[in-house]
């Protein structure tokens, strides 16, 4: 039977990462061991050809919208089978890069089976041979969540994980999840000619949390496709090869409508229910995730830690690489075990308009301030017709430091990385006020916000 220092369960981001720091940090025999399709979520079936899907779907777009500047054009004809060819192409070239990373991992040290443990110190590899380790680092990634009302159109139902797959756009699909992925999916399935119905059930819609900014964008949204997000769903079954959905339309009340396929993207679940943690002394929380510490990685005490979309919390790229560098230096140094940095968070939803999430959220403050400015009025947003949307600013009441942002509008994704690093940085709203900000441009509006924001704390 093999022994080894760390045992890495997972050759994702997460994975990768911490094997790197592993064995940086006083970790000499690690391991990888994966039996799942190599790449990570990000480059097979994530963010980058999600992101060649949408631009495409832009593209279309932005040549019917060119009639706003008085350009008149033709309707554009969208090549089917050229656009995901592309989206293909381009997602393969992307995971070819990250499998050269891949394979400069030691033939030795990464293992192509699954694992299981048999306790706190053995795993099972699903070849039937055992190993022991004295650290692990559970990396093992997420899956699309099942839905059991969609079992009766099984075979019509396609997940984040197969979408990319499809030989041509759909007429009409229907879109289980107004989170990022739907969002994002659907959007771009819309603007690529397809008819789109998007549903949810809890009135959210791209991960926003500001009431205020929610019922913009779901307004917003709705103007360009039918966005239900507290939706009452009657049944979902197949006929004539087709997915029919017995549902209450907002304007029609119950209606029947039938779908080329559907989108299930009402979020993902962690892989460690795979692992038979229930034969280690690693305790799991309400949705049978281990319990950790989001700046040590550690599992309780133990000697297990976890880090990326298995420990399923903040589900981006980023922190994927952040936690396993931090879940890596642990393992190879327990039992000491540190604090790692953590950055501000970041999240960007890349519809249109965009939205971007920075720092401490709407819900988290005691006592919010908050400095507001409508995209709608911003001078380089009415140049580019891209004039939609809010942006909020929040701080404390009683301390001037700019802690959080919600933005819906246009290059939310520029303007959460400038918010994200002021806050991180611990500005306060008048230094942030004294950098520069050029004329005509969006970051324009930020400023309008901060001085809203400035006058308020000096009200409360």
């Amino acid at each position: 039977m093999s022994h080894y220092d760390v045992i890495i369960i997972g050759a994702g981001t997460a994975g990768l990462n911490a094997r790197r720091a592993a064995k940086a940090n006083g970790a000499t025999k690690v391991v990888l061991i994966d039996g799942g399709p190599l790449g990570t979520t990000c480059a097979r079936v994530g963010c980058m050809p999600s992101k060649l899907l949408i631009s495409a779907a832009n593209a279309n777009y932005g040549v019917k919208k060119a009639r706003v500047f008085g350009i008149e054009t033709q309707d554009p004809v969208v090549n089917d089978q050229a656009v995901l060819e592309r989206v293909r192409f381009e997602r393969d070239r992307f995971v070819g890069f990250v499998m050269e990373g891949i394979d400069n991992v030691p033939q030795e040290e990464l293992i192509r089976e699954y694992a299981e443990f048999i306790d706190d110190h053995t795993v099972q590899l699903s070849g039937g041979r055992q190993l022991t380790a004295d650290k692990f680092v559970l990396a093992v990634g997420s899956r699309p969540r099942h839905m059991p009302l969609l079992d009766g159109a099984e075979d019509l139902v396609l997940s984040s994980d197969h979408i990319f797959e499809i030989k041509s756009i759909p007429k009409k699909v229907a879109v289980f999840g107004p989170g990022v992925i739907g969002l994002e999916l659907g959007q771009a399935l819309s603007r690529l000619g397809a008819d789109v119905r998007l549903f949810g059930r809890s009135g959210s819609i791209g991960g926003i949390q500001d009431p205020e900014i929610r019922e913009y964008a779901t307004k917003t949204f709705a103007e360009e496709f039918y966005t239900d997000t507290k939706a009452t769903i009657h049944s979902v079954r197949k006929e004539n090869g087709q997915a029919v959905i017995e549902y209450d339309h907002k304007e029609q009340g119950k209606i029947e409508e039938s779908f080329d396929f559907i989108l299930t993207a009402s979020g993902r679940v962690s892989n460690t229910d795979r692992l038979k943690l229930e034969n280690t002394s690693v305790q799991v929380n309400e949705r049978g995730t281990p319990i950790y510490n989001n700046r040590t990685m550690q599992c309780g005490e133990s000697h297990f830690f976890i880090a990326g979309d298995a420990n399923d919390d903040i589900p981006l790229l980023h922190e994927a690489s952040d936690e396993g560098k931090i879940a890596g230096k642990n393992a190879g140094t327990y039992p000491k075990v540190d604090p790692g940095h953590r950055r501000t968070h970041l999240g960007i939803v890349f519809s249109e308009p965009e939205i971007a999430s920075i720092g401490q959220g709407y819900k988290s403050f005691k006592d919010l301030v908050i400095g507001r400015v409508s995209f709608e009025g911003q001078g380089r947003s009415r140049v580019m017709a891209k004039n939609k949307g809010l942006m909020h600013l929040y701080a404390e009441k009683g301390d001037r430091r700019l802690r959080g942002a919600q933005i819906f509008g246009p290059s939310a994704e520029h303007l959460g990385h400038l918010i994200s690093w002021v806050v991180q940085q611990e500005l306060t709203v008048d230094q942030i006020l004294e950098l520069p900000f050029y004329h005509p441009v969006v970051e324009e509006g930020l400023r309008t916000a901060l001085q809203d924001l400035q006058k308020n704390l000096d009200e409360a």
